[in-house]
Protein backbone atom coordinates (compact mmCIF):
# COMPACT_ATOMS: atom_id res chain seq x y z
CA UNK A 1 0.00 0.00 0.00
CA UNK A 2 1.08 3.68 -1.06
CA UNK A 3 -0.05 6.64 0.90
CA UNK A 4 -0.68 9.81 -2.09
CA UNK A 5 -1.05 13.12 -0.46
CA UNK A 6 -2.77 16.11 -2.19
CA UNK A 7 -1.40 19.33 -0.28
CA UNK A 8 -3.96 22.57 0.62
CA UNK A 9 -4.66 26.01 -1.23
CA UNK A 10 -2.27 28.78 -1.27
CA UNK A 11 1.24 27.45 -1.13
CA UNK A 12 3.48 25.17 -3.65
CA UNK A 13 5.99 22.14 -3.08
CA UNK A 14 3.84 19.80 -2.51
CA UNK A 15 6.34 17.70 -2.16
CA UNK A 16 8.10 19.48 1.35
CA UNK A 17 4.69 19.88 2.64
CA UNK A 18 4.84 15.77 3.38
CA UNK A 19 8.67 15.87 3.65
CA UNK A 20 7.94 14.97 7.38
CA UNK A 21 5.94 12.04 6.75
CA UNK A 22 8.07 9.88 4.39
CA UNK A 23 10.89 8.54 6.93
CA UNK A 24 7.75 7.86 9.55
CA UNK A 25 5.59 5.86 7.20
CA UNK A 26 8.79 4.10 5.58
CA UNK A 27 9.40 2.70 8.97
CA UNK A 28 5.98 1.47 9.10
CA UNK A 29 6.80 -0.27 5.68
CA UNK A 30 4.46 2.60 3.69
CA UNK A 31 5.88 4.18 0.59
CA UNK A 32 4.67 8.18 -0.55
CA UNK A 33 4.67 10.30 -2.78
CA UNK A 34 3.08 13.47 -2.95
CA UNK A 35 1.24 15.54 -5.93
CA UNK A 36 1.54 18.92 -7.21
CA UNK A 37 -0.95 21.27 -7.88
CA UNK A 38 -1.23 23.18 -11.37
CA UNK A 39 -3.38 25.60 -9.97
CA UNK A 40 -0.38 26.45 -7.26
CA UNK A 41 2.94 27.19 -8.71
CA UNK A 42 5.65 29.45 -7.37
CA UNK A 43 5.92 33.25 -7.72
CA UNK A 44 6.08 35.04 -10.04
CA UNK A 45 2.78 34.32 -11.26
CA UNK A 46 1.38 34.42 -14.82
CA UNK A 47 -2.19 35.55 -15.15
CA UNK A 48 -4.68 33.57 -12.88
CA UNK A 49 -6.86 33.07 -15.69
CA UNK A 50 -3.74 30.79 -17.17
CA UNK A 51 -3.89 28.92 -14.06
CA UNK A 52 -5.10 25.46 -13.14
CA UNK A 53 -8.76 24.98 -12.09
CA UNK A 54 -9.50 22.75 -9.25
CA UNK A 55 -10.69 20.18 -11.77
CA UNK A 56 -7.33 20.39 -13.25
CA UNK A 57 -6.03 19.59 -9.92
CA UNK A 58 -7.85 16.73 -9.57
CA UNK A 59 -6.68 15.36 -12.92
CA UNK A 60 -3.57 15.73 -11.72
CA UNK A 61 -4.06 14.08 -8.78
CA UNK A 62 -5.64 11.09 -11.71
CA UNK A 63 -2.18 11.68 -13.56
CA UNK A 64 0.10 10.30 -10.67
CA UNK A 65 -2.56 7.60 -9.67
CA UNK A 66 -1.80 6.78 -13.09
CA UNK A 67 1.39 5.78 -12.35
CA UNK A 68 1.50 3.44 -9.22
CA UNK A 69 0.49 0.15 -9.54
CA UNK A 70 -1.99 0.48 -6.35
CA UNK A 71 -3.87 -0.12 -4.45
CA UNK A 72 -3.07 3.34 -2.59
CA UNK A 73 -4.70 5.47 0.41
CA UNK A 74 -5.47 9.17 -1.13
CA UNK A 75 -4.93 11.57 1.77
CA UNK A 76 -6.00 15.33 1.17
CA UNK A 77 -5.24 18.39 3.41
CA UNK A 78 -7.69 21.55 3.65
CA UNK A 79 -8.33 22.31 0.25
CA UNK A 80 -6.79 19.00 -1.29
CA UNK A 81 -9.64 17.17 0.66
CA UNK A 82 -12.05 18.99 -1.98
CA UNK A 83 -9.04 17.77 -4.85
CA UNK A 84 -9.33 14.06 -3.92
CA UNK A 85 -13.23 13.72 -3.72
CA UNK A 86 -12.99 14.76 -7.40
CA UNK A 87 -9.77 12.76 -8.28
CA UNK A 88 -10.96 9.56 -6.69
CA UNK A 89 -14.10 9.37 -8.51
CA UNK A 90 -14.69 6.02 -9.69
CA UNK A 91 -11.04 4.74 -8.96
CA UNK A 92 -10.80 1.00 -8.26
CA UNK A 93 -6.95 1.92 -7.22
CA UNK A 94 -7.65 3.88 -4.28
CA UNK A 95 -8.48 2.16 -1.29
CA UNK A 96 -9.05 4.84 1.53
CA UNK A 97 -9.82 8.27 1.25
CA UNK A 98 -8.33 10.34 4.20
CA UNK A 99 -9.23 14.04 4.72
CA UNK A 100 -7.57 16.40 6.98
CA UNK A 101 -8.91 19.15 8.64
CA UNK A 102 -10.58 19.68 5.25
CA UNK A 103 -13.87 20.17 4.01
CA UNK A 104 -15.68 16.85 2.25
CA UNK A 105 -17.92 18.08 -0.39
CA UNK A 106 -21.05 16.38 -2.08
CA UNK A 107 -22.14 16.85 -5.52
CA UNK A 108 -22.86 20.63 -6.39
CA UNK A 109 -21.29 22.33 -3.00
CA UNK A 110 -18.20 24.39 -3.32
CA UNK A 111 -14.93 25.36 -1.09
CA UNK A 112 -16.85 29.05 -0.90
CA UNK A 113 -20.47 26.81 0.16
CA UNK A 114 -18.38 25.05 2.71
CA UNK A 115 -15.46 27.26 4.06
CA UNK A 116 -17.60 29.73 5.85
CA UNK A 117 -16.55 33.17 6.89
CA UNK A 118 -12.66 33.71 5.19
CA UNK A 119 -10.60 34.72 8.30
CA UNK A 120 -8.19 37.69 8.54
CA UNK A 121 -5.34 36.00 7.25
CA UNK A 122 -7.17 35.66 3.57
CA UNK A 123 -5.83 38.30 1.10
CA UNK A 124 -8.69 38.06 -2.01
CA UNK A 125 -7.34 40.56 -4.88
CA UNK A 126 -10.66 40.32 -7.05
CA UNK A 127 -8.92 43.01 -9.55
CA UNK A 128 -6.14 40.38 -10.23
CA UNK A 129 -8.56 37.31 -9.70
CA UNK A 130 -6.45 35.46 -7.13
CA UNK A 131 -6.69 34.46 -3.48
CA UNK A 132 -3.74 34.67 -0.85
CA UNK A 133 -2.59 34.32 3.00
CA UNK A 134 -1.38 37.37 4.58
CA UNK A 135 2.23 36.10 5.54
CA UNK A 136 2.44 37.48 9.17
CA UNK A 137 -0.69 36.36 10.43
CA UNK A 138 -0.10 32.55 8.88
CA UNK A 139 2.17 31.27 12.00
CA UNK A 140 -0.69 31.76 14.60
CA UNK A 141 -3.43 30.54 12.59
CA UNK A 142 -2.45 27.82 11.18
CA UNK A 143 1.57 26.70 12.66
CA UNK A 144 1.13 27.93 16.56
CA UNK A 145 2.47 23.73 17.10
CA UNK A 146 4.86 23.70 14.23
CA UNK A 147 8.86 24.50 15.16
CA UNK A 148 10.77 27.01 13.69
CA UNK A 149 12.14 25.18 10.70
CA UNK A 150 8.82 24.22 9.47
CA UNK A 151 7.42 27.84 10.10
CA UNK A 152 10.27 28.87 7.83
CA UNK A 153 9.68 26.86 5.48
CA UNK A 154 6.25 27.33 4.87
CA UNK A 155 6.16 31.42 4.87
CA UNK A 156 8.79 30.61 2.02
CA UNK A 157 5.92 28.62 -0.09
CA UNK A 158 2.82 30.58 0.13
CA UNK A 159 1.59 31.77 -2.94
CA UNK A 160 -1.54 32.85 -4.44
CA UNK A 161 -4.38 31.02 -5.92
CA UNK A 162 -7.18 31.73 -8.94
CA UNK A 163 -10.25 32.93 -6.91
CA UNK A 164 -12.37 30.96 -9.48
CA UNK A 165 -11.15 27.02 -7.67
CA UNK A 166 -13.08 28.53 -4.82
CA UNK A 167 -15.95 28.10 -6.78
CA UNK A 168 -15.79 25.04 -8.56
CA UNK A 169 -17.61 21.83 -7.07
CA UNK A 170 -16.44 18.00 -7.84
CA UNK A 171 -17.71 16.50 -10.82
CA UNK A 172 -18.34 13.12 -8.62
CA UNK A 173 -18.18 12.10 -5.52
CA UNK A 174 -15.55 9.75 -4.30
CA UNK A 175 -16.48 8.91 -0.56
CA UNK A 176 -19.75 8.06 -1.47
CA UNK A 177 -17.97 4.69 -3.07
CA UNK A 178 -15.13 4.20 -0.72
CA UNK A 179 -14.03 3.81 2.49
CA UNK A 180 -13.01 7.33 4.51
CA UNK A 181 -11.37 8.56 7.36
CA UNK A 182 -11.94 11.84 8.57
CA UNK A 183 -8.47 13.35 10.94
CA UNK A 184 -9.70 16.31 13.06
CA UNK A 185 -6.91 18.71 14.03
CA UNK A 186 -8.63 19.45 17.39
CA UNK A 187 -6.22 22.36 18.36
CA UNK A 188 -6.77 24.06 14.71
CA UNK A 189 -6.96 27.69 14.72
CA UNK A 190 -7.75 28.14 10.88
CA UNK A 191 -10.35 25.63 10.69
CA UNK A 192 -12.38 25.79 13.47
CA UNK A 193 -12.49 22.11 15.41
CA UNK A 194 -16.59 22.32 15.24
CA UNK A 195 -16.62 22.71 11.65
CA UNK A 196 -14.36 19.88 11.14
CA UNK A 197 -16.72 17.93 13.13
CA UNK A 198 -19.60 18.58 11.06
CA UNK A 199 -17.86 18.10 7.76
CA UNK A 200 -16.37 14.56 9.61
CA UNK A 201 -19.78 13.86 9.96
CA UNK A 202 -19.82 11.88 6.27
CA UNK A 203 -16.98 10.09 6.85
CA UNK A 204 -16.90 6.69 7.70
CA UNK A 205 -14.50 7.13 11.00
CA UNK A 206 -13.30 10.04 12.87
CA UNK A 207 -9.97 10.41 14.30
CA UNK A 208 -9.10 12.96 16.59
CA UNK A 209 -5.43 14.47 16.80
CA UNK A 210 -4.27 17.03 19.65
CA UNK A 211 -2.65 19.38 16.54
CA UNK A 212 -3.14 22.77 14.55
CA UNK A 213 -3.58 22.51 10.78
CA UNK A 214 -0.46 21.16 9.91
CA UNK A 215 -0.38 17.79 11.95
CA UNK A 216 2.21 16.01 8.93
CA UNK A 217 4.87 18.70 10.41
CA UNK A 218 3.92 19.61 14.29
CA UNK A 219 3.59 15.16 14.81
CA UNK A 220 4.16 13.25 11.61
CA UNK A 221 4.63 10.35 13.57
CA UNK A 222 1.43 10.34 15.43
CA UNK A 223 -0.13 11.28 11.54
CA UNK A 224 1.59 8.31 10.76
CA UNK A 225 0.21 5.72 12.61
CA UNK A 226 -3.46 7.15 11.76
CA UNK A 227 -2.79 6.52 7.95
CA UNK A 228 -0.63 2.95 8.87
CA UNK A 229 -4.68 2.20 10.10
CA UNK A 230 -5.97 3.54 7.23
CA UNK A 231 -3.69 1.33 4.85
CA UNK A 232 -4.78 -1.39 6.31
CA UNK A 233 -7.56 -3.58 4.47
CA UNK A 234 -9.87 -2.96 7.33
CA UNK A 235 -9.27 0.26 7.22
Amino acid sequence: MKVIFVHGALVFDGAWWWHRMVEPLADLGIGSRAVELPSCVAPPLPPAKTLGSMHADADAVRAVLDEEDGPVVLVGHSYGGMVMTDAAAGREDVAHLVYVTSVMPDSGETMADLGGEPGPWMDPRPEDGTMGIEAELMPGAFMQDCDEAAVAGALERLTRQPLSVFGQAPRDVAWREKPSTYVVCAEDRATPPGAQREHARRAGKVVELPTGHHPMLSRPDLFARVLAQAATPDG
